[in-house]
């Protein structure tokens, strides 16, 4: 089966439809997958329904598809970075499923594993278990949470090679692996497509059985947030 592709636009061909749900890996804009970013965007694609940790930034990263509003919900733990994504949140026009910051990466992660339910009690006592079921362990209670699956997940990698295995860097891995796992389909871009056998084999975090398509991308490393002190 052919996994390489030339770019983002060819690795996403006749998977996007609308009101689809997608994965993306990320957290602000470190290890976001941009350029498949954009391409949806391009795409066209509308009512989506979301799962990242936050939606980048005005102007960059996820913060592009609610700029033409393609977004119909995000499924995400922090919105603090996105004044459009406020501004449209509070106006009615995206919903909002806030979850746990880890609570989110572990739907991802039991999703990908084929897990539909787990129970945890982060969020027991709060707004974010109500209408859920509650259940005492021990003595203690926790709330059940629903695994998470995508149509679509898209990642980005620092390293991977043809057959899909990927590599990534420090902080970039964040939300990254569970993404990979929870989609029924996975396109990961990588800032360095390597020959298969290239990759330290104790290195490869997310093998290549869960990545059906894979390109090598430009990057633009960009600061979320620049902080510089007076001369």
């Amino acid at each position: 089966m052919k996994k390489v592709y030339s770019a983002a636009k060819s690795a996403l061909d006749g998977l996007l439809f609308d009101g689809m749900t997608i994965a993306a890996g990320g957290f602000g804009l470190c290890g976001i997958p941009e350029n498949l970013i954009q391409s949806i965007k391009e795409s066209g694609v509308k009512n989506l329904t979301i799962a990242s940790n936050n939606a980048g930034v005005d102007g960059f990263g996820l913060g592009l598809l609610l700029q033409d509003m393609q977004v119909k919900k995000m499924i995400s733990s922090y919105v603090g970075e996105n004044d459009l994504f406020m501004q449209q949140y509070l106006a009615g026009d995206l919903e909002i499923e806030f979850n746990p910051q880890g609570t989110l990466a572990e739907r991802l992660r039991a999703g990908g594993a084929g897990i539909p339910g787990f129970y945890t009690a982060t969020g027991v006592g709060t707004k974010i278990a109500e209408g859920k079921e509650l259940k005492e362990f021990d003595g203690k209670t926790y709330v059940l949470e629903r695994g998470l699956k995508a149509d679509l997940a898209i990642v980005k990698a620092w390293k991977g090679d043809e057959q899909g295995n990927l590599t990534y860097r420090k902080t970039a891995m964040n939300f990254n692996p569970e993404c990979a796992t929870a989609g029924t389909v996975t396109v990961a871009e990588v800032e360095e497509l390597v020959p298969v056998g290239a990759l330290d084999k104790m290195s490869i975090h997310t093998p290549g059985v869960y990545v059906q398509r894979i390109f090598e991308g430009k990057h633009e490393k960009r600061i979320e947030q620049r902080t510089t002190r007076a001369a």
